[in-house]
Formats: structure tokens, sequence, C-alpha cells
């Protein structure tokens, strides 16, 4: 069931893969899958809702999806100088977060068998990572209090 996790569901103490689907979850999947492409298109509304909020402010930095490509949108994350501080503000506001990264994969157990060969950039993302709320049916009010939310907290210039 947590094929890999270590203490917690971010240590991973073997490489694998989890990929269990029982009856009752192939039988809501099949649903869900009836209304996926509109749950995506929802999606994807509430990201450019966040990115051209964001835009603007040199202190948070909205996620980049590269031309001729898609996100489905599972979470969307940002960059902030001080995540901690705006996780906590956040909270606060009774708005919640997530760190779903705190550690790169290459500092995992599970890969300490590997070369070292030194991952800079994911050692300094992973500190300032921070992911919003992000679901298809997140209205417009909550959409603009999150916003209102971060940017006062990160700053707006």
């Amino acid at each position: 069931r947590v094929h890999g996790q270590g203490s917690d569901k971010y240590e991973n103490v073997r490489v694998g893969v989890n990929s269990r689907l029982d009856t009752i979850q192939a039988a809501i999947l099949i649903e869900k899958l009836k209304i996926f492409p509109e749950e995506i298109e929802m999606r994807e509304r509430l990201a450019k809702r966040y990115t051209d909020a964001f835009r603007g402010s040199n202190r948070v930095k909205p996620p980049h999806v590269i031309e001729d490509a898609q996100s489905s949108w599972a979470q969307y994350t940002i960059q902030v100088p001080d995540r901690d501080k705006l996780a906590a503000d956040l909270k606060a506001k009774g708005i919640p977060t997530a760190i779903y990264y705190p550690t790169p994969l290459s500092h995992q157990k599970g890969y300490a068998h590997f070369p070292s060969i030194g991952t800079p950039v994911s050692d300094r993302i992973c500190k300032h990572v921070l992911s919003l709320p992000m679901h298809p049916y997140l209205d417009e009010d909550t959409q603009d209090r999150i916003i209102a939310a971060v940017l006062e907290s990160a700053g707006a210039a």
C-alpha cells in the first residue's frame, strides 16, 4: 500500500511504483473520466487566474508550462523567498497549502546507492516551493481571497 515509503509520506526508502487500483476506485474513476476534460478546463482557468495575478510580482514566481504542452494542474506550486512565512500567514487566514516535495529525490534513502552528482537547482527550489489550493470547483470569491492573501503576505512588488 505504501511501497517504498519510510517514516512519513515524503521519505522514500525504496524506489518503486505505487499502482494499486481496487474495484471501488475503478468504479469511481470510470465516472470521473466522463467529466475529466471539463475538470481539466476548469483547472486551466484557475491556473491562468493565479498566474495572471502573480505575474506582476517579483516575490511570487508562478509555475511555467512549456509551449505546446498542457498541465493537468494536479498542483499549483509557486516559488517564494520565504515559503514558511507565507504558509503560516495563509494558514492563519484559513487557506490550506502543501509542500509536496520538501526533499529532492537525490537526497532520499532509496537513491543513496546512486552516485551523487549534485542537484543545486533542486536543492534550492525545494526550499521555496508552496502549493496553493487547486481543484476544479474552487469558486471565484475563494480564488480572489487566496490571491489577495498571497500577494499581501509575499509582497506584490
